[in-house]
């Protein structure tokens, strides 16, 4: 397999000399339209700005086969890692994607409808990423997507630093198409998936003077669990480096697990201790967790868009826009509920956490005939504990837009909310296992003697609501000042006026105390922004352009912070471009960081001092809080690059990236709080055996992080006369840096290449090969996602390495009709599995998924 070192010099090698035998031959000039391009708001007509924006037309979306928008997006080589999609089944956030260009964090990275924000998701990643939902926004509505990988807070604001992500709908389509697909995993783990979307479109706005453009899309997808997938099913990784039977040891008395409660039931099995723990001796009982475990959710989404065109007179039109999505997702959050000393309630008086005790009164009938009393148990019989998420989300917004004079104007007034509404089942309620416990009404060693009715009395459902909501004014407006050397003096300036609200609460049933292991993630809070912004292009000579830009942000709940930008356009050749850029931005201290919130969350951590696993993860429960006294972090942004066009079939690019970052808000890792501990008075609870049972973390300002590397983009249209057309086209980006100090008072470290700082391979790429001839088209793309270090290894045993991913994807096109497209994809055609990490326990979910080969079919007609 090629390393993406090597395809990168064959690249260079196969492009570079065609552009010298070019160099002296000019292409034919050419009418552009002239277009605002993502990451400016003057009008151009050049093909390559002075920043890096990477396009994917209609045409790049269908010839993709992927069926929604996160899957398209999330493919893309920017996307480093630090990003989740619906596999992260264990957070707040169940059933939701993101997009973390450079590996920088989904709150880095600013997505935009049209140009403008929509609604971030209702409650926060891991308690503090505040970022949009892209499963909540439509993939029929989309004409293009424009993804700016470079720093962009002087013209977009706080959140912008890795990146814009700038979703293009339709505004003035006509006629009518349908698109319907079926899908189906061909590894017999019996997920399929279901998809139709629609479009029309009326009006001319140019003959009518209106256009109104409607679309709707929908999609189903049966979940998958673990137990449904041949190579997860066991979870026994003792055939790979370091790796264990991942089983989980339950139903045993105080602190020694071969100090059985009971025999074998439901699940539980007799098992070698060793065989989980090595260096462990006896019997245990202990459960595969995969039976309790979904790997992707079940999903149910739908999506309506609608815009309307008014051109009310030669010079001006009004627009009206409508997104609303429905979505829902359904799955096993987790095992049935386990008791043992490390048990807690929420007291909402206190708003602190407090211990629940198992220990066995006398007149149980499972209190032991000796040694300890305490019991570790898994009440099976209460079923896995379930839940589903269902979101609402909408966009509305209107506006003006226009010519007076020399002056082009837009303005629009915005509303956009996210609701989200999660329900539970088979969780625990406190109040009832306490008078069970004394009364001895529940049997923790043969659990087929619990009656029905006890069974009812301990489970408990609940409703956790959650709600964000937007509000905003855009005004700008731009024009040509005076004329320069090189071309006319391009000028636009801009205000934006926007109120944020974000009120994630939790169930009745946690603040009263009745919830046992409850997880929280209150957050209550407001904020007012009021921006300005400038911008000038400058030509200074036909070959030269210098763009600045400026943004004064103010916040209501932190104050004021200024973004400059400047870049630089060289074209020396019609075939060569040289450009740079380098910027200041801030990303504000987000409502889950800075207001009320609390957030109480169940980890795990490695603990050198347990006196049961001391080389075994250890289940945690973490209590997060907010900061008010937070600082903004402040980022510097350095960027140079070089597209090589000696025609309109061959282009060749490479980018450079720097990014610093000050003041970085985290907490510590549980890791870090653990190994310092002695440092750390009152970090680390410990129980009556030594045990962790919670660490408290709060956000802070500390530290810096560095991040830089490169991107490499090619592509290269053949004529093969008869034979059709060939498309080449390769994507590349290499980290090279990720630096940052683990703690206070840590040396930094680099995690480019590594899991230190979340799975960041140092390479990843995309390269794709389409050939069309007559009515056919096929594209075969290869992803790869390079290898990286493991920094987990508890012992020598674990490999020192994670291994590359590579993964085919077929998709044929048959042009049937002139009218009827028929569509077959192959996803993962080798049926590839994804490397075993360590560090995860299987395999780390950022990185890719573990469907295997995926097949799907789909028709679409325009009418």
């Amino acid at each position: 397999m090629l390393k993406p070192s090597v395809l990168a010099a064959a690249l260079a090698a196969a492009f570079l000399p065609h552009a010298q035998a070019q160099s002296n031959t000019a292409e034919p000039s050419q009418r552009l339209e002239r277009v605002t391009i993502t990451g400016t708001n003057i009008l151009s007509t050049q093909r390559e700005g002075a920043n890096p924006v990477q396009t994917l037309t209609a045409k790049d979306i269908a010839a993709s086969g992927k069926t929604t928008l996160p899957e398209l997006l999330r493919a893309i080589t920017a996307n480093s890692g630090n990003s989740y999609n619906e596999q992260f089944t264990g957070s707040f956030s169940a059933g939701t994607a993101g997009i973390s260009l450079r590996g920088l964090g989904q709150q880095n990275t600013l997505v935009l409808v049209n140009g403008r924000r929509v609604a971030p998701y209702a409650t926060a990643q891991n308690m503090q990423e505040v970022f949009t939902d892209l499963n909540s926004l439509p993939l029929a509505a989309v004409r293009r997507i424009e993804i700016l990988k470079d720093g962009a807070s002087a013209l977009y604001g706080s959140d912008a630093i890795a990146g814009v992500v700038n979703i293009l709908l339709y505004d003035d389509y006509q006629g009518s198409e349908v698109r319907v697909g079926l899908g189906s995993s061909t590894e017999g783990t019996g997920q399929r998936e279901r998809s139709l979307e629609l479009r029309h479109g009326v009006g001319d706005l140019e003959a009518d003077r209106y256009n109104l453009t409607l679309s709707f899309d929908t999609v189903k997808r049966d979940r998958l669990d673990q137990s449904q997938v041949s190579w997860l099913r066991d979870n026994d990784f003792r055939s790979e480096g370091g790796g264990s039977l991942a089983w989980a040891v339950t139903n045993y008395y105080g602190s020694d697990p071969t100090n059985k409660l009971g025999g074998e039931q439901g699940p539980l099995k007799l098992t070698n201790y060793g065989d989980i723990t090595p260096g462990k001796t006896g019997t245990v009982l202990a459960y595969n967790p995969a039976i309790y475990k979904t790997l992707i959710p079940g999903v149910e989404r739908y999506h309506a868009s609608a815009r309307g065109t008014w051109r009310f007179s030669d010079d001006a039109q009004a627009y009206a826009e409508v997104l609303l999505g429905k979505s829902r997702a359904e799955l096993i959050f987790a095992a049935p509920l386990s008791v043992a000393s490390n048990l807690r309630a929420w007291n909402n008086r206190t708003q602190s956490l407090e211990s629940i005790s198992v220990a066995l009164p006398k007149t149980h009938p499972n209190y032991p005939a000796s040694g300890s009393n305490v019991v570790t148990a898994t009440l099976f019989d209460l079923g896995p504990r379930m839940k589903q998420d269902a979101v609402h989300f909408q966009r509305l917004s209107a506006g003006v837009r226009g010519s007076t004079g020399a002056w082009d104007w837009d303005a629009s007034l915005l509303q956009s909310s996210s609701r989200m509404r999660e329900t539970v089942q088979n969780f625990g309620n406190r109040y009832e296992f306490e008078r069970a416990l004394q009364a001895g009404s529940y049997n923790f060693a043969d659990q087929s003697k619990n009656s029905e009715a006890q069974r009812q009395a301990l489970r408990l459902s609940t409703l956790r609501p959650a709600q964000t909501e937007l509000y905003a004014f855009d005004a700008n407006a731009s024009t040509e000042l005076t004329q320069l050397r090189g071309g006319a003096l391009g000028f636009a300036s801009g205000v934006q006026l926007r109120h944020e609200r974000m009120d994630s609460r939790t169930s009745d049933a946690v603040l009263s105390g009745t919830e046992l292991r409850p997880a929280i993630n209150i957050i209550q809070g407001t904020r007012r922004v009021g921006a300005a912004y400038a911008e000038f292009n400058a030509p200074l000579l036909k070959s030269l352009t210098l763009n600045v830009a400026g943004r004064l942000d103010h916040y209501s709940d932190f104050g004021s912070a200024f973004s400059p930008k400047a870049s630089v356009r060289y074209q020396p050749l019609n075939w060569l471009v040289v450009r740079g850029n380098a910027s200041r931005g801030f990303r504000a201290p987000s409502l889950p960081e800075n207001t009320q919130s609390t957030g109480v969350s169940y980890g795990s951590v490695v603990d050198p001092r347990d006196p049961i696993s001391p080389t075994v993860a250890r289940g945690v429960t973490n209590l997060t809080t907010a900061n008010p006294s937070l600082k903004p972090e402040r980022s510097r942004n350095f960027n140079l690059g070089v597209v090589v066009s000696p025609d309109s079939k061959t282009s060749f690019g490479i980018d450079y990236f720097n990014i610093l970052q000050k003041d970085l808000i985290d907490t510590e890792t549980a890791k870090y709080i653990v190994d310092n501990e002695r440092n750390l008075p009152g970090r680390v609870v410990r129980d009556a055996q030594g045990r962790i049972v919670t660490l408290t973390r709060q956000f802070k300002n500390q530290g810096e992080r560095t991040v830089s590397g490169f991107d490499i983009e090619a592509s290269r249209s053949l004529s093969l006369a008869a034979a059709g057309e060939l498309k080449l086209k390769a994507q590349l980006s290499r980290l090279l840096q990720f630096t940052s100090a683990p703690g206070e008072g840590k040396a930094p470290i680099n995690g480019a290449g590594n899991n230190e700082y979340g799975s960041l391979p140092a390479w990843r790429s995309s390269t794709s090969a389409q050939w069309s001839v007559g009515s056919w088209s096929t594209i075969l793309r290869w992803t790869r996602v390079g290898s990286y270090e493991q920094t987990y290894r508890p012992t020598p045993a674990v490999a020192p390495r994670v291994r590359a991913a590579n993964t085919w994807d077929l998709n044929v096109d048959w042009q049937v009709t002139p009218r009827l497209l028929a569509t077959a994809t192959l996803q993962n055609l080798t049926a590839a599995k994804l490397p075993y990490d360590a560090s995860s326990g299987s395999f780390d979910l950022t990185q890719g998924d573990p469907r295997g080969r995926f097949l799907g079919l789909k028709a679409h007609y325009k009418f």
